[in-house]
């Protein structure tokens, strides 16, 4: 119990969010909100509106006038793409450094995390039935938060892991959960609690891994699991935990997703992957 009161106590360690992500997440989700509202709401943060204005006079959108304004940002962008930087710049920093406990090098948990979201987002967009769609794209985002905290833990204890993945069959949650007493998913729950995000995005994030068998019915869990299986389908061998979840072939039945569609999902992940890196160096440059 010790054990795991340390882990959760490490949540401090994480750069805060702006307490604009939470108002924003609510205007978009509101069919009844305006632009006026959100270019308003970026506007109250000074810092957010220097990084997001920086970020849209770099070499990755190669505009052709200077951004000099968050309605002149709207303008250009577009709803979309402005949400996206707001979400970036906002919530993905903690994913920047490296995760030495899982074998992720600085940089690649963001990368995988963006392309995984994007191609959720696109996913849920394509098959409209009236998902939120920045809901989605924010909790498969930060779906892997909890290795943040908990790397450290895991890097210490990772023989162990490996065993019961190995030998017992155990899936790598499951493992963590087994040795840690918490596991990275069920921790990243706790962080969207903590910075107040809504019950559902913590529902997401907690089982974005469906190991619980009831959650496997909701359909928008279900969408972040099929961006995670198909990422770490691409990226095979980048990660200490990268292959060792179950595949629940129900997910892909019930979202209609054929072997072709996965063909063309792990395409479209690669650009996404391949977009998130230039971006990266945008934002670092």
């Amino acid at each position: 119990m010790k054990n795991i009161d340390a882990i959760i106590n490490r949540i401090e360690v994480l750069k805060p969010i702006s307490p604009v992500v939470n108002r924003l997440m609510e205007i978009v989700g509101n069919p009844g909100s305006s632009t006026r509202d959100l270019v308003e709401l970026v506007e109250c943060d000074s810092a957010l509106t220097a990084n997001l204005l920086r970020l849209c006079n770099s070499t990755y959108y190669g505009l052709t006038v200077h951004v000099n304004s968050v309605h002149h940002a709207l303008t250009l962008l577009g709803m979309n793409r402005l949400v996206e930087l707001i979400l970036l710049r906002s919530t993905g920093e903690n994913l920047l450094r490296a995760q030495k406990g899982y074998g992720l090098k600085p940089g690649e948990l963001w990368k995988h995390s963006v392309a995984s979201a994007r191609l959720a987002r696109s996913f849920a967009e394509k098959n409209n039935r009236g998902f939120d769609v920045f809901l989605i794209y924010t909790a498969c985002l930060l779906k892997d938060i909890g290795k943040v905290v908990i790397e450290e833990n895991v890097g210490r204890s990772l023989a162990k892991i490996r065993h019961l993945v190995r030998k017992k069959e155990y899936s790598f949650d499951q493992a963590e959960e087994a040795v840690l007493g918490i596991d990275h998913a069920r921790l990243g729950g706790l962080i969207a609690e903590r910075w107040h995000f809504s019950p559902k995005m913590a529902f997401l994030i907690r089982n974005h891994h469906l190991t619980d068998p009831s959650t496997r019915s909701d359909v928008e869990s279900g969408i972040i699991y099929l961006a995670d299986t198909v990422s770490r389908m691409v990226l095979a061998g980048i990660g200490a935990d990268n292959l060792a979840y179950k595949v629940y072939e129900e997910i892909f039945l019930n979202l209609n997703v054929s072997a072709p569609d996965l063909v063309d999902l792990t395409s479209a992940f690669q650009v996404h992957l391949h977009l998130a890196d230039r971006l990266l160096h945008s934002m670092q440059s």
